[in-house]
């Protein structure tokens, strides 16, 4: 199965944000390179939200290019055969953290989002990933910081889109 067909099955039974989730299909079905960073009409993007409930924590990246404080995520790549592998891969490189597991159920939501140019937009799916009791997270190239926040102090740092993921991923916990 490719990527583009993953994308399609696992939008069809998200269950939630029916008007945006209808807008992904659309753009998917409008542009079949939708998946790709070549897509400058919008592309999407898989992230996923570190955390440790136990600790009752998340992890953020400081993003080099756009300075906030956002869960790790970004481009589909060709060796990705699926969204939750993309999402998974992304969460790995960007924390450092090995042995990270997506909190079951699929994505926790869809966020579409305005870029700079050349293209126009993210069409992000959104999972969350369990961090593995003791983990160690190591800053990669992509970030300009990389920290553990506890839940409360998120919404002093992060955008709405971090939040509402947050709030999510808490509720499905």
């Amino acid at each position: 199965m490719s990527l583009y067909d993953d994308a399609v099955l696992v939008l069809k039974s998200y269950e939630d944000q029916t008007d945006l989730r209808q807008a992904y299909l659309d753009h998917l079905a409008a542009h079949p390179d939708g998946m790709w960073k070549s897509c400058h009409a919008g592309h999407v993007t898989a992230s996923a939200l570190v955390i440790d409930p136990e600790q009752g924590r998340v992890l953020l990246t400081l993003h080099k290019k756009l300075r906030m404080w956002l869960q790790m995520g970004g481009h589909c790549e060709p060796e990705d055969t699926s969204l939750e592998a993309a999402a998974l891969r992304e969460a790995t490189e960007e924390s450092g953290i090995t042995g990270l597991t997506l909190l079951p159920g699929g994505p926790v939501r869809l966020d579409r989002h305005p870029i700079p140019p050349p293209c126009h937009c993210h069409y992000d799916v959104q999972y969350a990933v369990l961090a593995p009791p003791g983990a160690v997270q190591e800053i990669s190239d992509e970030s300009l910081d990389l920290r553990w926040f506890p839940y409360a102090e998120v919404p002093a740092v992060a955008d709405e889109s971090v939040l509402r993921l947050l709030e999510a991923t808490r509720a499905r916990l």
